[in-house]
């Protein structure tokens, strides 16, 4: 018989990776996530802590203490733009609720004994996952012979026409009549750069793709349930060797 701490995480879990991959999915579609989402991950989440505490109980509640700073840090976190999507924030804010604490199911995750929040392991494991993106984007340049830096990590070239029907983001931007590199438009608005691009009659610039973080967030979440906080492991093995 499966116990009851197991399957309250089973459930974390399933709720964790449905709404997640809804939200990716939309996010892919509109660059939007639906509020109603967290709203429903936060209050399962909330309503899985109170059935763990009057059945099976916390080992440590000092952990649940943790759910109002992690959502404080990434209002925070949100507020400097180091979190840009206020759906990505608002995600792991309800992920702070719906698992506060590691998750056992059976033998995973595989590496146990992360001292942070697990909300926070899977932010620091969708980061690790995000920064293969600028390799993968170097892979793609690399085959279309399109090598230069530092565009050919960030970006790839397309028709300025087609990139106004695509969610991209310009990496050039004309000052006084040259070209210059930019990691960002300004007000995140890439219509008026586009827009001048083409009165200057220049067919092809390089842009940057508007990945979704919704995307490395939720595997993540899969990371952190099934190896843990890879951060932690990686860093406590490296110091294994001093």
């Amino acid at each position: 018989m499966i116990e009851t701490e197991t399957l309250l995480n089973v459930v974390r879990f399933t709720v964790g990776i449905s709404i997640l991959s809804y939200a990716s999915y939309t996010d892919i579609k509109t660059r939007r996530a639906p509020n109603i989402l967290w709203f429903l991950m936060g209050a399962i989440g909330a309503i899985l802590l109170v059935v763990q505490y009057f059945t099976t109980g916390f080992q440590n509640l000092f952990y649940l203490l943790f759910i109002p700073i992690m959502i404080g840090l990434v209002y925070a976190l949100y507020q400097v733009r180091l979190i840009f999507g206020g759906a990505d924030a608002k995600a792991i804010m309800a992920l702070a609720i719906l698992v506060p604490i590691e998750p056992a199911i059976n033998l995973i995750p595989l590496w146990k004994g992360g001292f942070m929040p697990f909300s926070w392991s899977i932010f620091s494991n969708s980061l690790i996952v995000f920064l293969f993106i600028p390799i993968s984007i170097l892979v793609f340049n690399i085959t279309k012979k399109n090598i230069q830096f530092p565009y050919a990590f960030l970006g790839y070239k397309m028709n300025i026409k087609k990139a106004k029907e695509k969610f991209v983001w310009p990496l050039e931007k004309l000052v006084d009549g040259k070209r210059k590199f930019i990691y960002m438009p300004k007000d995140f608005d890439a219509q008026e750069e586009l827009a001048e691009f083409e009165k200057n009659n220049i067919a092809e610039i390089w842009v940057t793709p508007k990945i979704p973080f919704m995307i490395p967030l939720t595997v993540g979440f899969i990371f952190a349930f099934i190896f843990g906080d890879i951060l932690f492991y990686l860093l406590t093995e490296l110091l294994h060797f001093f």
